[in-house]
């Protein structure tokens, strides 16, 4: 198999997680028939075989859980202010030589992921102009069209539907009018370069009002790219979500 120009060659897959949770303390650890649920999120990571995965660890004890079933953690310090802060401190320790010329941030509570959508997030970068490569899904229900929690991008589509250029991202239903809106998943692929210039980024103004991270990468002139997937996986943030999550895993991980 040949690899396009300008794709990754040696990519690696980061998972932060940490401890601390207002809604749900102690949730990476949290039992998913018999495993923790940062398990279960390294393991899905795994299946999308792109390589090296490491889980970022706020704390031993996450870290623990990963290297019992033969994973590999990073210990990261536990004040980050970011999940792509803590998997740019661990690229650092893990790779100090930069053999890795890509990095895959999946987020920690995401035990249901299918592995599809993580390697959709990295074919964006396959085009040497892309720095970023997320993932969005159609919005089909109107509740969550409307609802102020779940982020929406604004995306000029490539006539396919099928991938194109962010261009904004924001809480409230966009585009205005007729048409499909947009659900974002917080997935991404970042070029090694790109990840480093964007933790070193002062917060943008946009970033700041919206209250999306995203938004700094784009205020900044980077370029992001958005891959259209099927559904949006589950995220868990609550213990209605922890149990949603059980109930989907129950034929086995």
């Amino acid at each position: 198999m040949t690899t396009a120009p300008g794709a990754p060659r040696a990519p690696v897959t980061l998972i932060p997680a940490r401890m601390a949770s207002q809604r749900l303390p102690g949730k990476p650890l949290a039992d998913i028939h018999g495993a923790p649920m940062i398990v279960h999120v390294w393991r899905r990571a795994m299946e999308a075989g792109l390589g090296r995965v490491v889980v970022a660890a706020g704390e031993p004890e996450i870290a623990d859980a990963i290297e019992a079933v033969g994973g590999e953690a990073v210990l990261t310090r536990a004040d980050h202010p970011s999940g792509s802060d803590r998997i740019f401190e661990a690229l650092e320790r893990i790779d100090p030589d930069g053999r890795h010329d890509a990095v895959i941030n999946v987020q920690g509570d995401l035990p249901v992921l299918e592995p599809a959508v993580i390697r959709a997030a990295l074919d964006l970068l396959a085009d040497p102009a892309v720095d970023i490569g997320t993932v969005a899904a159609e919005i089909a229900d109107p509740a969550e069209r409307e609802s102020t929690s779940v982020n929406k991008p604004v995306v000029a589509w490539a006539p396919d539907g099928r991938r194109g250029r962010a261009l904004y991202f924001t809480k409230f239903p966009a585009p205005w009018g007729d048409g499909p809106v947009f659900h974002h998943i917080g997935l991404y692929a970042f070029r090694r370069a790109a990840l480093a210039r964007f933790v070193h980024l002062p917060p943008s103004p946009l970033e700041q009002r919206e209250r999306l991270e995203q938004l700094r990468a784009l205020e900044a002139g980077m370029r992001i790219d958005v891959a259209r997937v099927d559904t949006v996986p589950l995220g868990v943030d609550t213990p209605a979500d922890l149990d949603r999550a059980r109930a989907l895993l129950a034929g086995g991980a």
